[in-house]
């Protein structure tokens, strides 16, 4: 029984080079539609539902939501499309699946970009304070019996520290409605099984990594600015920049500048064929 019914969205044209997206906790393969309108003219894109958010379906067991299992699907969808080789972007909860990807199947992946993301926590403490943290949200979750209570969630969600001002942002109402899209309950068995807390820590295989990668953090998120500091410093092959004018959620908040630093890496790829 195949265990993974992927939603994605693929528009391929042989002669511009592939970016894969995964998006972060609670979003969908929307979730780069801003990216991706000022990318297209140089590149390919493969947008995917994430186990537990939009229509992606999970026919196997809730141990399968789990990241070593949910990257190994994703590579077996790579292999079904026929893509041997991409770019990859992965933002928070998808920039930490990205980074297992990369450092598990490096010949997969020609160069990565990581939004807002960590290579999880150090400590067994940290983890087991992180889990305990995440099944009360998970709960929160499943006692979201309507859409109504589903928004008050989001709401008081959108008020942690991490995201900033991002409430006050023009697009907000957008990211709502897109956060909207999934079901709380598949969204608690993503946090239960592929929170940061049950996440192998990838601090150590991160100082053998040998594809380039590209830290993207926003000025305001602190925390992150730190953790993708200290990336940094372990990975010799890693860039780091700080967007400006955004927290946690970048490509939102300043979608511009995250696609100038995009281009930026991955180069003016325009007319090459993919590898």
């Amino acid at each position: 029984m195949q265990k993974y019914r992927f939603h994605y969205s693929l528009n391929l044209n042989h002669f511009k080079p592939l970016i894969v997206f995964l998006h972060g906790f609670m979003g969908n393969l929307d979730e780069f539609d801003g990216v991706i309108k000022l990318l297209s003219d140089d590149f390919s894109y493969l947008t995917i539902d994430l186990p537990g958010h939009g229509k992606t379906l999970l026919l196997g067991e809730d141990e399968d939501y789990q990241m070593e299992y949910t990257a190994l699907a994703i590579i077996q969808l790579l292999d079904e499309l026929k893509i041997s080789q991409c770019f990859l972007l992965g933002y928070s909860m998808g920039g930490r699946l990205g980074l297992y990807l990369t450092l598990n199947f490096p010949q997969r992946f020609i160069q990565v970009i990581l939004l807002s993301a960590s290579p999880g926590l150090t400590t067994d403490t940290e983890r087991l304070a992180r889990r305990q943290s995440d099944r009360q949200i998970a709960r929160k979750l499943r006692e979201c019996g309507e859409k109504s209570s589903f928004a008050n969630f989001l709401n008081h969600w959108y008020n942690q520290p991490i995201f900033g001002n991002l409430k006050s942002h023009p697009r907000y109402p957008e990211i709502l409605a897109s956060r909207l899209k999934n079901h709380p309950e598949e969204l608690a068995k993503s946090l239960d099984f592929m929170g940061t807390g049950q996440q192998p820590s990838l601090w150590e295989p991160l100082k053998n990594n040998h594809v380039p990668l590209l830290l993207l953090v926003g000025e305001a998120d602190e925390k992150f600015v730190s953790i993708g500091l200290q990336m940094h410093r372990q990975c010799q092959y890693s860039h780091i920049k700080i967007i400006s004018q955004a927290a946690h959620s970048i490509h939102w908040e300043n979608t511009m500048e995250v696609v100038e630093n995009i281009q930026a890496f991955l180069g003016r790829v325009s007319g090459q064929s993919p590898p």
